[in-house]
C-alpha cells in the first residue's frame, strides 16, 4: 500500500521531456543535413521555411542538397514571425503533407517553422543562420500578433544543424544579442527559485543547473566572443543549444526566462524599435540582477565586452520607455512569480533602478 502511494505521488509531478535526437555544431555541418534526415526516416519529402536573405545565403543550397539526394523539397519564404505567416506555412504543409519541416534562417524563420509544424504534428529540424537567441533549440516560439505577448509552447527540434561557417558571416550584433539571452539565465534561474520558495512552484534543479552552466560558460569566455572568432561562436552556439535543452527538460521556459524577459516583452510593446530580443533581455538582466542583489556590474561588463547594448540610448529607446516597461513588466504574465512581484516597483523606484544601473 505504501508503494502505491509513492507511485501516485511521483506520477502527479510527471511532465514530458522532448529533446533533440541529433545536434551537429561546427564548420561545414550543413553537408550532414541529408544523412541526418535519412537517419531519422525522412527520405521522401521536406518543406523548407526560410527568408529572402537566408534563401540567398543558404536556403537554396539546403533545397538543392535535399533534391539532389532524392528528397522532394518545397519551400516558402516568410518575412516576419506574425501569426499570418504561421497560418500561410501551415496551409502549405496541409497541402503538401511533407515528412518533415525545416526552419532555415534566424529566429523568425525558425519560430514560424517550429510552430506551424507543431500544429500539424510534424517533426521539425532547426538550421540556424544566426546565434541571436536560444529559440534555435527550444520548444518555444515567439510569435507576434498571438494572444500572448510572450513565447508559446510549440515543440523542440528533432535535429539541429548549426554550420558555424555560415553563422559566422552574419553581423556580430546577432551573436552579441545571443550573449544577452544567455546571461539572462542568471536572473531567470533566481526568479524560478524564488517562485519555488514563495509559491511552491515546481523547480527542476538539473534544468536550472544546465541553464546556469551555459551562462557561466559564456561569461567566462566573453573575450572570445568577437567578430569572426570561430571558437567564441562555437561556445555561444553550444550554450544556446544547452539552454534550449534546459527548457525541454523543465517543460517550460522557466530556466531561461524570468523578470528580464518580462521587461523585454513590455519594452517591445511600448517602443517598437529595432533592438533585438537578446539585446533588450541583456539590459533587463542588468536591472533584475540589481533587484536580486546579484553582481549586476559583472553582468554589465560582460555585455559590454561582447559588444551588446547596456543603456537605453544603445537600445534606441527613451528613458521614459525604460521606466514604463519596468512598471508594465509584472503584468505581462501575472501567473509567473518573479522578483518584480517582491519589489513592486513604483515610478520613482523604477527610475532610480534604471539610473543606478546606468541604463538611463
Amino acid at each position: 500500500m505504501q508503494l502505491s502511494r509513492n507511485v501516485i505521488a511521483l506520477t502527479s509531478h510527471v511532465h514530458r521531456m522532448q529533446l533533440p535526437r541529433e545536434v551537429i555544431v561546427g564548420k561545414g555541418t550543413l553537408s550532414q543535413l541529408v544523412p541526418v534526415c535519412k537517419k531519422l526516416g525522412f527520405s521522401k519529402s521536406a518543406f523548407v521555411v526560410t527568408g529572402v536573405n537566408t534563401y540567398r545565403i543558404v536556403g537554396h543550397k539546403t533545397i538543392d542538397l535535399l533534391e539532389d539526394s532524392g528528397i522532394s523539397a518545397n519551400h516558402l519564404i516568410v518575412s516576419s514571425s506574425k501569426m499570418a505567416e504561421v497560418n500561410s506555412v501551415r496551409e502549405r504543409i496541409v497541402e503538401l503533407n511533407p515528412q518533415v519541416v525545416l526552419g532555415v534562417g534566424g529566429g523568425t524563420k525558425i519560430d514560424v517553422a517550429k510552430l506551424s509544424a507543431a500544429q500539424q504534428y510534424l517533426p521539425f529540424i532547426s538550421v540556424p543562420t544566426t546565434a541571436s537567441h536560444d529559440g534555435i533549440a527550444s520548444p518555444l516560439a515567439s510569435i507576434k500578433g498571438s494572444e500572448k505577448p510572450y513565447s508559446i509552447m510549440a515543440q523542440a527540434p528533432m535535429a539541429i544543424i548549426a554550420d558555424t561557417s555560415i553563422i559566422i558571416k552574419a553581423s556580430h550584433r546577432y551573436s552579441a544579442s545571443g550573449c544577452g539571452d544567455i546571461l539572462a539565465k542568471f536572473t531567470a534561474v533566481q526568479d524560478w527559485l524564488l517562485a519555488h520558495k514563495a509559491k511552491n512552484e515546481y523547480y527542476g534543479e538539473y534544468a536550472a543547473s544546465l541553464a546556469l552552466m551555459s551562462a557561466k560558460l559564456v561569461s567566462r569566455n566573453a573575450d572570445l566572443i568577437k567578430p569572426e572568432n570561430e571558437e567564441g561562436l562555437r561556445v555561444l552556439m553550444e550554450a544556446l543549444i544547452s539552454c534550449g535543452v534546459a527548457m525541454s527538460i523543465a517543460g517550460s521556459s522557466r530556466p531561461s526566462s524570468g523578470s528580464e524577459h518580462l521587461f523585454s516583452h513590455a519594452l517591445h510593446s511600448i517602443a517598437s524599435g529595432h533592438a533585438l530580443h537578446g539585446e533588450v533581455v541583456g539590459v533587463g538582466t542588468i536591472m533584475m540582477a540589481y533587484l536580486h542583489n546579484m553582481n549586476w556590474e559583472r553582468i554589465k561588463s560582460k555585455l559590454e565586452k561582447v559588444g551588446a547594448p547596456t543603456t537605453a540610448e544603445e537600445l534606441e529607446v527613451g528613458s521614459q520607455d525604460i521606466v514604463d516597461a519596468l512598471l508594465k513588466a509584472r503584468t505581462i504574465r501575472p501567473e509567473r512569480y518573479t522578483i518584480l512581484d517582491e519589489k513592486k516597483l513604483t515610478h520613482r523606484s523604477a527610475k532610480t533602478l534604471a539610473k543606478k544601473t546606468g541604463v538611463i
